[in-house]
């Protein structure tokens, strides 16, 4: 673990992070692309596309679809993917183990802490409130549609350490997916991995420092 003081910024990942929503999530991305005929395996789909903007994922489906198959709308796939997602979360949605005892931890903090996703907000407010967690980050919720830049990019994780009146280098990204421990990494930034390091490229794993779940990092913290 890096030094406590060398850090005063936390900037987390959402999806998979804070929040149980990455896997349910590509499931009902899963369970879409099936019913449009194309043979994805469940796995090897969400371990491609874990963090990954939806329009990249969307644009990966159309690619796959046959001849045969009807053309894809990809505005409207992306309206009843959301639309089926939000259902999806309604159901049961969790927070990651030991989120909120984290936020709780670093409210009484000296430490500047965000939300820097690749999702909407609308999803982002949806998440946040089922899982009781909105209340820790008042108008510190950065999502990539708005900034313009997605992850693995590193303009995401910049523009927030801007808002919070951070250097990069004073901040570190918590993630847990590949394209964001790449935007970390970009942006200059100590990096938190959820990823275990199986999968990962020897590049990325060599300078990230890995977390069994979100306890360490208060552990780390106290």
């Amino acid at each position: 673990m890096p030094p406590r003081a060398g850090i005063a910024a936390l900037i987390f990942d959402l999806d998979g992070t804070l929040v149980d929503s990455e896997a349910p999530g590509l499931d009902v991305l899963h369970a879409m692309a099936v019913a449009r005929g194309v043979s994805w395996q469940r796995e090897s789909m969400n371990a491609q596309f874990g963090g990954v903007p939806m329009a990249e994922c969307v644009a990966e489906l159309a690619r796959q679809l046959g001849p045969d198959q009807p053309a894809l709308d990809p505005v409207q796939f992306v309206k009843d993917l959301r639309a089926n997602m939000a259902l999806r979360f309604r159901q049961g949605l969790q927070e990651i183990l030991g989120a909120k005892a984290l936020l709780h931890t670093l409210q009484g903090s000296d430490m500047a802490f965000a939300i820097g996703t690749n999702g909407p907000r609308e999803k982002a407010e949806l998440t946040l409130g089922l899982t009781g967690l909105r209340t820790y980050f008042g108008e510190r919720l950065f999502c990539a549609p708005e900034v313009g830049s997605f992850k693995p990019a590193p303009g995401l994780f910049l523009h927030v350490a801007a808002a919070l009146g951070m250097a990069p280098q004073a901040c570190a990204v918590v993630e847990d997916s590949l394209p964001g421990l790449q935007a970390g990494l970009a942006a200059g930034m100590q990096v938190f991995s959820l990823h275990p390091p199986a999968g990962l490229p020897d590049a990325v794993a060599q300078q990230v420092h890995f977390i069994d779940g979100l306890p360490a990092l208060q552990a780390w913290l106290t």
